[in-house]
């Protein structure tokens, strides 16, 4: 026995490795499939309800694929509105910008003692560095990347949905053989996603209303490109809060005088962040996910080595998913217990 649990053990060492360089190689087709997954989750309930009502399976479908559209048509006129505010900066705000930023360079090149020609324009120097063409190239092949995970996250969506993918099958066949735990599991495993995303999308939505808000108020550039990026970045577990509040809190360095504008400025936007990702989603979140934050960090990171981006978004949602099917197995309670800090007993 003590073997054939060695042989075991070595074999698990050995297959892990070739999948997640298969999850790495093949992720232009798992992140869309596990997007697709958690939305799918999330219409699920809608799903059952309208069945109830003894409407076709057909137009819920559709039903959903319409509220999905007006979505992501939504959010594309908040986009157009973001960039255009961006397009039609004065060129008070451009002049500004300059002579700030060059001013900034030049404390940094005198403290750090940065070589430069003296008679060549501080921003060129360091700009001219950079090729616009391959940026431009790298921009278009991200566009490319972005449009074509989509489609296939929305194919991906309607097979969840019409049933020709059945996650609560598959979990039945291949972690679970028996069709109570594996129906459980799933349903907890629904509830659990279903709340994360719902949480996380309020406190991201009026995360970016306090940043847009603030902006207003505070007379800065571009209320509606902040609110719109707090709240996509805030989909980013504990990264995302800090890069927008750094971001914003430079721009505004651009814009305000260094006075006590720019000091309280920067107050309020921390304020927003931490009431609402700080106090308020761990209150409305509760005890579903108490995972600590050395768990939360481990998997941001694994997962953002992985996927990039796409991967910090689900390590969350993919960790919950872990966590509820390690609980399930007497063997791997232990790692549940030391995901969530719980002491072990």
């Amino acid at each position: 026995m003590n073997n054939i649990k060695t042989t075991n053990t070595l074999l698990l060492l050995l297959v892990l490795p070739v999948l997640f360089y298969i999850l790495h190689i093949l992720s232009f087709i798992f992140i869309p499939l596990i997007f697709a997954m958690f939305i799918a989750l999330m219409f699920l309930p809608l799903m059952r309800w309208l069945t109830t009502k003894k409407v076709p399976k057909i137009v819920s479908i559709v039903i959903v694929i319409l509220i999905i559209g007006l979505v992501l048509k939504l959010s594309a006129s908040l986009i157009s509105i973001s960039s255009n505010e961006i397009r039609t900066a004065g060129p008070e705000l451009k002049v500004n910008a300059e002579v700030k930023v060059t001013n900034l360079l030049l404390k940094a090149e005198n403290y750090f003692g940065l070589p430069r020609h003296e008679e060549a324009d501080v921003i060129s120097h360091y700009l001219g560095q950079l090729n616009v063409m391959d940026n431009a190239g790298k921009v278009l092949s991200f566009a490319n990347r972005t449009l074509m995970m989509i489609l296939m996250m929305s194919f991906f969506v309607v097979l969840f949905l019409a049933e020709s993918v059945n996650v609560e099958r598959v979990l039945k066949n291949t972690i679970f053989k028996v069709k109570f735990s594996s129906v459980k599991t799933f349903m907890q495993i629904e509830n659990d996603i279903v709340k994360f995303f719902k949480v996380k999308f309020i406190i991201s939505l009026f995360t970016g209303i306090g940043f847009s808000l603030a902006c207003v108020a505070f007379d800065v550039s571009f209320p509606i490109f902040w609110g719109l990026f707090a709240f996509l970045i805030n989909f980013v577990q504990m990264v995302g809060s800090v890069i927008s509040v750094i971001l914003l809190a430079l721009f505004a360095f651009i814009e305000l005088d260094y006075d006590t504008t720019l000091l309280l400025f920067i107050i309020v936007i921390t304020a927003v962040q931490v009431i609402m990702g700080g106090i308020l989603e761990p209150i409305f979140l509760g005890k579903t996910f108490s995972i600590n934050v050395i768990t939360v960090l481990v998997m941001l990171m694994f997962w953002g080595f992985l996927w990039g981006v796409p991967g910090m978004i689900l390590s969350i949602p993919m960790t919950v998913f872990l966590k509820i099917t390690l609980e399930k197995f007497p063997r791997t309670q232990m790692l549940a217990r030391l995901m969530d800090g719980r002491e072990l007993i």
